[in-house]
């Protein structure tokens, strides 16, 4: 019994010896990478950016593509692709021979985190294909208190720059982002665009928005009102539109240097007073100046102590000026609307730093833009209000959900 016992033990530790050595055997295959429409495991990889001055050909010819290969290439692709449009700092990727040779086969060049383009030279005649990444949508929520400003605020949050701009936009004909106060407070509902699921490439669409302005709530939901309507809109939880006939401002993301003053004393005029009819918004040279509402260019010249400036008519009740700017974008009898960019910001005429004076004329007087009581623009129709309604109810109740940070963490 125990040789019995001893021979069972002994064809046991052999046979786990044979298991072991089989494990030992078995090689683990290399991971699959898919990218840009190829399997990359078929070829040598080689990622890099293009250099100052860099040609395509030069590329090419590094890579062992002789020149008259590199002509034909050229040639051949030049409707889908213009080889001189490579740009010192964006990446490309070649995939070549895993051979000796290591002869590049296939020249990739990225526009940008998204949009790419594919010349493929493996066979007798190359092709060339534009392409886009597949990008994934992502539902955020964010909310975020005022300290300063609503970008430091968002900076200090870790959200993206471009989500003021955003803000500005929806919120740019009822709230004054040169007036926020201490404790204001906002939240959002927001598509995060991503490339392989994790890499973030870019914001999409504010689905809503909530502000509170001086303790005053401004909901804001963005909303198509049918399937003829080209664009979406913003709409409040009354089904009221948040645009008005004209912005708040004519610059994004900048200060009021100062304000609409006709008792303002000035020290250059020997501190004699000296009305200041405008609003000054300062800005760095280039910053890009905005209509405040669609109209008729009725000047753009330039003119002593104005410098280079356009004024536009809207109505037969109100014009706006823009003044001291660095480039004129527009001429006389031109049609531009809310938003369209007019001119450049700059220093020409009277002024000791780089700002616009916006200057604003109702019924043919000059008033403070900042203190009127702008005209909404068009409704919506009241068939369509009901639809709304029950359209924007649970994402209000999104939005109502969504806790403000802490104090602490600010």
């Amino acid at each position: 019994m125990k040789k019995f016992i001893t021979l069972i033990s002994l064809v046991i530790i052999i046979a786990c010896k044979n298991d072991d050595k089989q494990a030992d055997s078995i090689v683990p295959q290399p991971k699959i990478i898919h990218e840009f429409g190829f399997t990359l495991n078929n070829f040598k990889v080689i990622n890099d950016t293009i250099k100052s001055g860099e040609i395509f050909s030069e590329i090419l010819l590094k890579n062992n593509i002789e020149y008259a290969r590199i002509l034909e290439i050229v040639n051949t692709v030049r409707d889908t692709f213009n080889v001189r449009s490579l740009k010192a700092g964006k990446p490309y990727t070649i995939l070549a021979k895993k051979d000796s040779t290591g002869q590049a086969e296939v020249f990739i060049y990225q526009h940008s985190k998204i949009q790419y383009t594919v010349i493929d030279f493996r066979d007798s005649i190359p092709v060339a294909h534009n392409k886009s990444k597949p990008v994934k949508t992502v539902i955020k929520k964010v909310s975020g208190v005022i300290r300063s400003s609503l970008t430091e605020s968002m900076e200090k949050a870790g959200l993206s720059p471009y989500l003021a701009y955003k803000m500005e936009d929806i919120y740019g004909w009822s709230i004054d982002f040169y007036r926020l106060q201490k404790n204001d407070r906002y939240k959002l509902i927001y598509e995060q665009l991503y490339i392989n699921d994790t890499v973030p490439v870019g914001i999409g669409e504010v689905k809503a928005a909530f502000f509170e302005y001086g303790d005053k709530p401004y909901y804001a939901f963005k909303y198509k009102i049918d399937s003829t309507a080209k664009l979406s809109d913003y709409y409040d939880d009354a089904a009221k539109t948040m645009k008005r006939q004209f912005l708040k401002a004519p610059v994004k993301v900048s200060r009021i240097s100062s304000r609409y003053n006709l008792n303002r004393r000035i020290a250059f005029y020997g501190n004699k007073i000296r009305a200041h009819k405008g609003t000054d918004y300062a800005a760095p040279v280039g910053t890009q100046i905005l209509s405040t509402a669609n109209g008729v260019v009725t000047e753009s010249r330039y003119a002593g102590g104005n410098g280079n400036y356009v004024k536009i008519k809207h109505n037969g009740a109100y014009s706006t000026q823009y003044l001291h700017m660095s480039k004129r974008l527009v001429r006389v009898g031109q049609r531009v609307s809310q938003g369209d960019v007019i001119g450049k910001i700059g220093m020409t005429g009277n002024t000791s730093g780089p700002h616009v004076c916006y200057r604003f004329w109702k019924n043919g007087v000059q008033v403070d833009p900042l203190r009127q009581q702008l005209p909404a623009s068009e409704p919506m129709k009241k068939d369509k209000i009901p639809a709304y309604l029950k359209y924007i109810e649970p994402i209000k109740i999104q939005l109502d959900s969504i806790e403000f940070p802490k104090k602490s963490l600010f």
